[in-house]
């Protein structure tokens, strides 16, 4: 497979990942009206952990014991998206729930430029204003606007801070992911985060109380498992996916397309009426994603100078192909490899 199907390729995995998140919030909303939300988060996470970790048990990965600090990083990161993202949901309606989806791509692509010297060009900036335009008519056609200003504001607030926790956990997973792989940063980060999600979650039952008889029903359990399998497990995987080869901005691109999966999904399981401002919002985020997929000067991206990673070897880490005796040169821009002076993450930290 030449590079550049490989590259575009993968950069169809964070595409599905949107997709499957697209029905969440439909599927969140319901079920705490059984479940609260922190602990729905806490099964979400768990079931979702003990999928991935079987994965990576099975085919013997491993880590260095140097690199669980950035795990423990990472499972800081999901814990603070998880708590931040389904308080929020809970506490917002639609239409401030669509902050999330706005408001993501942009501080990954802020967050990847600062702290991996990403490369912003002209092309990827407008495709991302493309994206995101698209993505507002899409919501407008579907949701009041005025309705955005109106509820919870600690909500709102909540919906914000994991926009950047997730933009956190991109960012910040690149180096891990091109180190190792999308399959053992997402189960290891995941596992990480189990403890802080726990300990909000008992906090919540001991103040709420809620029935754990309506926890248990078949509809709950049902949710919970869709929540874990698919749209954590199977999405967090696929969206590290991407990170193998294409930069966190270019990743973060598709994050646009969950609310336009979520309203085809509402059309065609709810009968929900499909506007034209649906066609002309979808068509608008279209451009601007494959304006963004296709946009050169991705300084970070896996392969640019010609030293590509190669497949997972069965300890989970990636090998390089290379020259007998020579030894491996880092790109100028790869994430984890920049300057000393910037402070910034170190190959070998």
């Amino acid at each position: 497979m030449s590079p550049g199907v490989r590259r575009y390729g993968y950069a169809l995995a964070p595409l599905l990942a949107a997709a499957i998140w697209g029905g969440m919030y439909v599927v969140s909303t319901w079920t705490f009206a059984t479940v609260p939300p922190l602990t729905l988060g806490f099964l979400r996470v768990a079931v979702g952990a003990a999928a991935l970790y079987a994965v990576v048990r099975v085919r013997g990965v491993t880590v260095d014991r140097a690199d669980y600090r950035r795990f423990a990083v990472l499972g800081g990161w999901v814990a603070a998206t998880i708590a931040t993202q389904f308080l929020g949901t809970a506490w917002t309606n639609a239409s401030q729930g669509s902050l999330l989806t706005v408001l993501t791509p942009v501080f990954t692509v802020a967050l990847g430029a600062w702290v991996l010297d990403e490369t912003v060009t002209r092309r990827k900036a407008l495709g991302v204003a493309l994206a995101g335009v698209g993505t507002l008519v899409v919501l407008a056609g579907r949701y009041d606007p005025a309705a955005v200003a109106v509820g919870n504001v600690a909500g709102v607030g909540a919906l914000v801070l994991a926009s950047v926790a997730w933009a956190g956990y991109t960012v910040w997973g690149v180096p891990v992911v091109r180190k190792y792989s999308a399959l053992t940063a997402a189960t290891y980060s995941t596992v990480a985060s189990l403890p802080v999600l726990a300990a909000l979650a008992a906090v919540e039952l001991a103040v709420r109380g809620p029935s754990l008889a309506a926890m248990a029903t078949p509809g709950a359990l049902l949710a919970v498992g869709y929540l874990g399998l698919g749209s954590t497990a199977a999405a967090w995987y696929l969206w590290y996916k991407g990170l193998e080869t294409v930069s966190a901005g270019t990743v973060a691109a598709f994050f646009f397309a969950q609310p336009l999966v979520g309203t085809l999904l509402g059309a065609l399981l709810l009968n929900e009426a499909v506007g034209p401002w649906f066609v002309v919002g979808g068509a608008v985020m279209a451009v601007g994603i494959w304006t963004v997929a296709t946009a050169g000067g991705d300084g970070d991206d896996a392969g640019d100078d010609g030293d590509r990673a190669g497949s997972p070897g069965a300890d989970g880490r990636r090998r390089v192909p290379s020259a007998p005796g020579a030894r491996r040169r880092a790109p100028a821009n790869a994430p984890g490899w920049r300057s000393a002076h910037r402070g910034g993450w170190s190959r070998h930290r």
